[in-house]
């Protein structure tokens, strides 16, 4: 059940291991910095593809089948459009987990968790991961799998490396993606995504894909795209794989003591959950910070996405696995909330 699904047909390529990526890191990183062409009609694009093309064979990828699965790659000026698109202003966490948040969000969460609970928990006693982190996550990254994105990955992918202000990141997912559909997963459909290549329901880059996407149904391959039993296991497994602890929370909302120093805030400043409670750190209803039930005393930080004088919380490990999912505090801190809000009216 846990095996990655790459099933190389000889025919098509050697492959050769590749590092993989983490499998949403890239949203996070400021790609909106200038530098990239000018484009309105664009000329050179064919050029480009032509040598990415040597390019890929030489790293093993059998020649006729390159130029076949690359006939139909073509530049994306709507990738570049999106790639380039600023928001007016940032919003604050409060407007953000209003959203992500929100009512709806949560009563279709517990529906969806209901509805899988069998499968959800057999990937839970599997990987270690309560179904209410899988579900969370599953709904903020596709709704549930309704908003998958329905991009070319291979012209995304393509349209970005020729974009050249990351091209060696994308061109390696391009790489991947050539892998996936080498092994036959696609068959000889396209693999399709969001503008960025991020594909199906957990949203992953190839490079993620092929790390942590697994077989979670028994039937050979792994669909992220239509198949639930795979779509939940891959999620489970790339936090497992991550260092998730099934034993702790991610974390909770908490009161700080007036006077605190904002100097204490942050995940670079974790100490054991004791030092906390000495601290005079409280639950946001004032109580005194439960003790794990085994006697731990797990290590532990306190974030403020608004900053200081906004809400704060007492974040473990765990955060910090979401926050390689995506490394962004206003997601990781959605993912516990949501997560806690279905589990709320899920028991």
């Amino acid at each position: 059940m846990r095996r990655l699904f790459l099933s190389c047909l000889t025919a098509a390529f050697c492959v050769f291991a590749a590092p993989a990526a983490p499998a949403q890191n890239y949203y996070n990183q400021d790609y909106n910095q200038g530098g990239g062409r000018n484009y309105g009609q664009d000329y050179g694009f064919s050029g480009w593809l032509q040598g990415f093309r040597q390019r890929a064979a030489d790293r093993g990828f059998n020649p006729a089948w390159l130029n076949q699965i690359l006939s139909g790659v073509e530049f994306k000026p709507r990738v570049i459009e999106l790639d380039n698109r600023q928001p007016e202003h940032k919003i604050t966490f409060a407007q953000y987990r209003k959203n992500i948040v929100s009512p709806a969000r949560v009563r279709d969460g517990r529906a969806r968790l209901a509805q899988n609970r069998a499968l959800l928990e057999r990937v839970a006693r599997a990987y270690g991961v309560a179904p209410q982190y899988i579900v969370a996550l599953w709904g903020i990254e596709t709704n549930f799998g309704r908003n998958t994105g329905g991009f070319d990955i291979l012209s995304a992918l393509a349209t970005l490396a020729y974009e050249g202000r990351r091209a060696s990141f994308f061109e390696g997912e391009l790489l991947n993606a050539l892998r996936i559909q080498a092994g036959g997963h696609a068959g000889t459909g396209t693999l399709t995504g969001s503008w960025a290549g991020a594909m199906g329901q957990c949203q992953f880059m190839p490079s993620s894909y092929l790390k942590y996407a697994v077989d979670g149904d028994g039937d050979g391959t792994a669909n992220i795209w239509d198949s639930l039993p795979d779509v939940f296991a891959s999620m489970a497994n790339y936090l497992h794989s991550v260092g998730w602890d099934g034993d702790l929370r991610w974390g909770r909302a908490v009161t700080l003591p007036k006077g605190m120093s904002a100097a204490s805030i942050g995940r670079e400043n974790r100490h054991p959950l004791s030092y906390w409670r000495k601290k005079n750190i409280r639950t946001e209803n004032g109580d005194i910070l439960p003790k794990p039930a085994d006697g731990a005393d797990p290590m532990a930080a306190i974030v403020a996405p608004d900053g200081p004088g906004g809400p704060a919380y007492l974040v473990y490990g765990n955060y910090d696995v979401i926050m390689h999912w995506n490394r962004s505090t206003y997601f990781a801190t959605s993912v516990g909330l949501l997560a806690d809000a279905i589990a709320a009216g899920s028991r």
